[in-house]
């Protein structure tokens, strides 16, 4: 069970990696699935975390997005002097959103860390040996990969976690659009919590349908948002049956 910084402080140890849960990570019952993925991760290869609990905010991602950078500016002075307080050095977290809010954005706000994206220390375990996978599990089955747009193309991350697939010996399809030009799932840029604009199709029926088209029985994502807005897709043409959506995390898990 992952413990708190200052649970860990209060008992006099230390650790390596603060691990960030995020908000879908913390309240969201299908993000949470992923957060105990991880942890279970951690503990599997000894390394030393620790998560905030409640001393943990929103990073104030959604709220710069949505235009109130007074909101994102208080949220991220109260993460900052928390996390300085606790003399954080590194951070991973399997949230997109938060991982480029703080690695690109707080630095402008006096906060200084190493921050990587789960995906990104799971390539890293993988090939130090520390992690080890196997894809027995899902041989026969046609596995495709959606580029989240804030690991992808906005920090430009392609090959961590087709890295991570392919440690799982997964013949992986690509998507036609992928990579560069892959398709967002419609949750970004604060999306997530508003009402639909006017158009004839929504962003993630969209996307489904291309998963769709591919032939996949799972699709593997790597961002909380993706996984619930393809989720819904399938839901929308009734194939949440036939077509799984999965972070890599979780294959990890279920392929030992």
């Amino acid at each position: 069970m992952a413990k708190t910084v200052a649970e860990l402080q209060s008992e006099g140890n230390t650790f390596d990696i603060l691990f960030w849960v995020g908000c879908a990570g913390s309240f969201d019952a299908r993000a949470q699935r992923i957060t105990k993925a991880m942890c279970e991760i951690l503990d599997q290869v000894d390394i030393k975390y620790a998560i905030l609990g409640n001393d943990e905010k929103c990073t104030g991602d959604p709220a710069r997005r949505a235009g109130n950078e007074f909101v994102f500016q208080m949220l991220a002075i109260q993460n900052i002097e928390t996390l300085n307080m606790y003399e954080v050095k590194k951070i991973v977290t399997a949230c997109p959103h938060c991982f480029n809010t703080l690695k690109n954005e707080y630095p402008a706000l006096g906060g200084n860390y190493e921050v990587i994206h789960h995906t990104q220390l799971l390539q890293e375990l993988i090939a130090e040996g520390k992690l080890k996978v196997s894809g027995g599990k899902f041989e026969g089955k046609k596995i495709t990969y959606h580029d989240s747009c804030y690991l992808g193309r906005i920090n430009g991350e392609y090959e961590a976690p087709r890295s991570v697939i392919a440690a799982l010996d997964i013949d992986l399809s690509e998507l036609k659009r992928s990579r560069t030009t892959g398709l967002c799932c419609g949750a970004g840029g604060a999306q997530m919590f508003k009402e639909d604009e006017p158009g004839f199709k929504r962003i993630n029926v969209e996307r489904s349908e291309e998963i769709m088209a591919s032939g996949a029985n799972i699709v593997v994502a790597n961002c909380p948002f993706c996984i619930t807005m393809l989720s819904d897709g399938m839901k929308a043409h009734e194939k949440q049956d036939e077509i799984m959506v999965y972070d890599l995390s979780e294959m990890i898990i279920q392929a030992r």
